[in-house]
């Protein structure tokens, strides 16, 4: 179980992002969050198994139709117990 905090840049927030993570994060089966920042980039955590969570990764990179993903900064984080993937209030 490995977990990672991941910063999406870019034309991210608007355009139903962090909806379509959870939706991603459900059908890929791993847990987390993702909330919109202050700065207009979309912060999330994923935790899997460490090839669930490379795909979630690579979704990100990408994210939903109508998204512009400039970069993806991703960082380890200590595993939690989460039990799903949920839509954070704005940090």
């Amino acid at each position: 179980m490995i977990r990672r905090r991941a910063i999406v840049t870019g034309g991210v927030q608007g355009v139903g992002f962090r909806w379509s993570a959870r939706e991603a994060a459900q059908r890929l089966g791993v847990t987390g969050w993702a909330r919109n920042r202050l700065d207009g980039s979309v912060e999330a955590e994923i935790q899997g198994e460490p090839e669930q969570v490379e795909r979630m990764l690579a979704w990100l990179r990408t994210g939903p139709p109508g998204a512009s993903v400039e970069s993806v900064d991703v960082t380890d984080a200590d595993p939690r117990d989460d039990d799903a993937f949920r839509i954070r209030e704005t940090a």
